[in-house]
């Protein structure tokens, strides 16, 4: 995040990332199956917490931002009216332009960090579920109420990303609606390899999640489809197409 941030709120961030550093390895775990249910049970449990209080920390920070874009415009607006009074220069009304655009960048960046930060949420609940379950072969799949693992056998990489996004478009008319597309800051913080994953925010259930995990399902191609935290909710669901990813540290 940019500038401006209070101790408390760095502290809270480095406690989440080290928890994520250090609990978020459920793909090799999923299957290889190295650790106790019940162990990795209370890892989730404990990520799903710091994430939430890193949540916490994101939302006071989202609340100042917002009033930040307010002010900002407001003084833009304020100097437009100067500027055609001829009390301001044009020099003026654009620096005041400028801040108002910087504003909503730094507000955009957090509202992408909350939204990464429930996919984490989601993730956590999920897979504390799913890693109870018996481990399954290539080409089987494995769910639970809120989340469905296709270990499919046919190999994926990024290049494929093309296809299915006009496979999406012919049967949706509009663009794949991918949130993570290969290797992105947040998993480069958490310690993960995501180069070979594309992550498309699309509720499985809904019609063009359900099109979409049977086109992936029907090329073999592995997936885990997440639901979210409440039926029918689409905040945090999500369809992460490609193996689950290894961790780089």
């Amino acid at each position: 995040m940019k500038g401006g941030h209070g101790t408390s709120e760095v502290i809270a961030r480095r406690a989440f990332l080290r928890l994520g550093r250090a609990a978020l390895a459920w793909p090799a775990i999923l299957t290889a199956g190295r650790v106790i249910a019940d162990t990795l049970a209370e890892t989730f449990a404990e990520l799903e917490q710091r994430t939430r209080e890193y949540q916490d920390t994101l939302a006071r920070l989202l609340d100042r931002e917002e009033q930040a874009v307010a002010r900002a415009t407001a003084t833009a607006e304020r100097y437009r009216t100067l500027h055609a009074e001829g009390l301001v220069s044009r020099r003026d009304v654009e620096g005041a332009e400028q801040a108002v655009a910087e504003a909503r960048d730094r507000l955009h960046e957090t509202r992408s960090q909350l939204a990464d930060s429930q996919r984490i949420v989601v993730e956590a609940q999920a897979l504390r579920r799913l890693a109870a379950l018996p481990p399954v072969s290539l080409g089987e799949e494995r769910s639970t109420s809120d989340v469905l693992e296709y270990r499919g056998a046919s190999p994926w990489t990024l290049a494929q990303v093309a296809s299915l996004e006009q496979f999406f478009t012919v049967r949706f008319g509009r663009s794949l609606p991918v949130s993570a597309l290969g290797q992105t800051p947040l998993h480069d913080r958490l310690g993960f390899d995501h180069r070979n994953a594309v992550d498309v925010a699309v509720h499985p259930d809904s019609v063009e999640g359900r099109a979409l995990v049977d086109h992936l399902r029907a090329r073999g191609i592995p997936f885990l489809a997440f639901r979210g935290p409440l039926a029918g909710a689409s905040t945090g669901a999500h369809v992460h197409v490609g193996a689950a990813s290894p961790r780089t540290s």
